[in-house]
């Protein structure tokens, strides 16, 4: 999720006695314990918010992982399907783990404001997580850091870092390791920085100490992440229908998005943060001081207009580096159309959509004429 494209449930604090490999090596616990102590230094001069080590004892996740798929809840996301039960068993995706070491990374860039521009439908909004570089290479490159750290320390060692790059179930592993607890928004919460942060593991056959898993909830009786998905995307505590989530919609979905959820969309054109940024623990967020994460091409402030005149030369340039560009310009277009037809009608936005009736691909041409249609019903002298 990423913070943001994981919308699997694996929310639970069950623990189980699960059964794993016995690790062919062993530590004497206090070196083990020096290790663990080391490992979590290491972590923290590396620029890692915290860090936490845990066994594979998630096996108790695979029944929420089933039945959200048996609901259909993963939509297009076929990948979730795949892979057996190497999500849920990690000594299967990695012959010889058997601890994961979790780590989490906030990315709120300093002085950026998080709900003001949802409420300007002429500006576009783009998930705080996406406005600088993209996280993936820079949790990997420093995880990869982490390891070689600890080999030189306890001798050679099997590892293998992930940031979204395999299937992992970093949220079971993060609160197995004591980073939080599962909200009902089906996010990591933690009770000093919400869950404005991301998470990437380090998988490893040191048997290190592990650590005690986030035990408590703190939601109560508060729902308001729930009521605040703009489509009601989260059907039940925990469980989240990504068909609905406009993340989903507008990242992961290749295909139209559902008029039904375009007017909820907003000016929301990449991902959307509204259940977390309504989260009380959001309150505790930290700004980052990653320079990666700092907003690029001024997106947390930018017009639709001026994004949805971009070319694609353009806009290959401008999200080069950057989670972005995953979707590709197509999709960049169908999705800054619909921002454009819920913004405020102006001559400028209708001559823009205009512009782009004929436009090659079919995907956006739907777009656009659904938005046309929108802007035109909002002019003063049809009214």
């Amino acid at each position: 999720m990423s913070a943001t494209s994981s919308f699997a449930v694996d929310a639970s604090n069950i623990d189980t006695d699960t059964a794993t490999e016995s690790p062919s090596r062993q530590l004497s616990d206090s070196e083990g314990e020096r290790l663990a102590a080391l490992v979590k230094k290491w972590g923290r001069e590396l620029g890692f918010q915290q860090v936490g080590i845990t066994d594979v004892n998630i096996v108790e996740h695979e029944g929420y992982l089933q039945r959200w798929l048996e609901a259909g809840h993963h939509g297009e996301m076929g990948f979730m399907e795949k892979h057996g039960s190497k999500r849920t068993r990690p000594q299967e995706l990695e012959p010889g783990t058997c601890r994961v070491i979790s780590v989490r990374l906030d990315y709120l860039p300093p002085e950026v404001e998080t709900t003001k521009v949802l409420g300007q439908p002429q500006k576009a909004y783009v998930s705080r997580y996406a406005l600088g570089r993209d996280y993936h290479k820079l949790m990997r490159k420093r995880l990869a850091s982490l390891a070689q750290q600890l080999e030189k320390e306890a001798g050679r060692i099997g590892y293998r870092a992930f940031v979204d790059s395999a299937p992992v179930m970093e949220r079971a592993l993060a609160q197995r390791a004591g980073l939080g607890w599962f909200g009902k928004n089906a996010m990591l919460l933690n009770p000093k920085a919400g869950s404005l942060f991301f998470l990437g593991e380090l998988y490893t056959d040191l048997p290190l100490p592990v650590d005690a898993p986030y035990a408590k909830e703190h939601c109560g009786s508060c729902s308001a992440c729930r009521t605040a998905c703009p489509t009601g995307a989260i059907v039940d505590d925990k469980v989240v229908d990504s068909r609905r989530c406009i993340s989903y919609l507008t990242i992961e979905l290749s295909g139209a998005i559902p008029e039904d959820y375009r007017r909820a969309m907003g000016n929301r054109i990449y991902g959307c943060d509204d259940c977390q940024l309504v989260c009380p623990f959001t309150r505790f967020t930290r700004a980052s001081q990653e320079a990666d994460f700092a907003p690029r091409h001024d997106l947390d402030r930018a017009e639709l207009l001026d994004l949805f005149s971009w070319s694609e030369e353009e806009f290959l340039d401008k999200t080069a580096g950057s989670a972005i560009r995953r979707i590709g310009y197509i999709r960049w277009l169908r999705n800054v159309a619909v921002g454009l037809g819920n913004a405020r009608w102006s001559p400028a936005i209708e001559a823009a959509l205009s512009a782009r009736r004929c436009y090659p691909s079919a995907l956006v041409r739907e777009h656009v004429a659904w938005a046309l249609a929108e802007q035109r019903a909002k002019r003063p002298d049809l009214i």
